[in-house]
């Protein structure tokens, strides 16, 4: 065990989040973890998020990146597009984060430290293993939904994991490539729960280390129902797939 990382990329899709981005980067730069870069995917915000961007990497082009697409087609599409630009950057470790603020960026060094001495391919930020939580201004239906969402994703895949939809997460460069993470084609929560499977169907084990959950600051919430459907029927989708 006992692996050193010598280069983490944090891949964070944008639209939309010219408030929240400047915030984060900060967060991320106080954590002062050797070789942490922060690489913003945007995707075309009308707000002038990608602006933003380029301003904070062109006054910290070591910590920095910029990823531009002209259409907004999705987190998972994003998702890919960041995560294939950090392996083909040589990215020891690559990390999940959303950009409102809803994930705890002072967990960062709890997930890395965790893939570096353990076996585990990724580590999830989870809001439902023991010391997690939700912010108390999640409203009751998101809080169900969210429940009910990794109850029904685990009781089809089996995947024996507490929080499933989680986008908080931390991997290690080698569980990615094998996985074959260009050629997921889910998006929203479905994708991160397509990413959970295929981790387990190839032998990887899934840390969780415990977050609080907070509601986001500024901006509004992209759960449209196109998603909603679709994470509904990624699981079967999967399951049908391996049989």
């Amino acid at each position: 065990m006992g692996e050193s990382y010598s280069k983490i990329i944090v891949v964070v899709p944008t639209y939309n989040e010219r408030d929240n981005l400047p915030v984060l980067a900060g967060l991320l730069a106080d954590l002062q973890v050797p070789g942490l870069q922060l690489l913003v995917v945007d995707d075309n915000s009308p707000d002038g998020t990608g602006d933003v961007a380029d301003k904070l990497a062109q006054d910290a082009p070591e910590r920095v990146g910029v990823l531009h697409r002209m259409e907004k087609d999705g987190l998972g599409r994003a998702y890919v597009a960041g995560i294939t630009r950090a392996l083909s950057e040589e990215a020891d470790i690559i990390i999940q984060m959303d950009a409102d603020l809803s994930h705890p960026a002072a967990v960062l060094p709890t997930m890395i430290e965790t893939l570096r001495t353990t076996d585990a391919g990724v580590v999830i930020g989870s809001r439902y293993v023991e010391g997690g939580s939700a912010a108390a201004e999640w409203a009751w239906h998101r809080r169900a939904l969210s429940a009910w969402a990794n109850f029904y994703v685990n009781a089809i895949l089996r995947l024996h994991v507490k929080d499933a939809t989680a986008g908080f997460k931390a991997w290690k460069a080698d569980t990615l490539r094998a996985i074959d993470v260009g050629s997921v084609q889910s998006n929203g929560y479905s994708f991160q729960v397509e990413m959970n499977t295929r981790a387990v169907r190839r032998g990887y084990r899934i840390a969780e280390v415990p977050i609080r959950f907070e509601e986001r600051t500024h901006g509004a919430s992209k759960m449209s129902l196109k998603v909603q459907l679709e994470s509904a029927l990624m699981p079967w989708k999967l399951l049908f797939r391996r049989s």
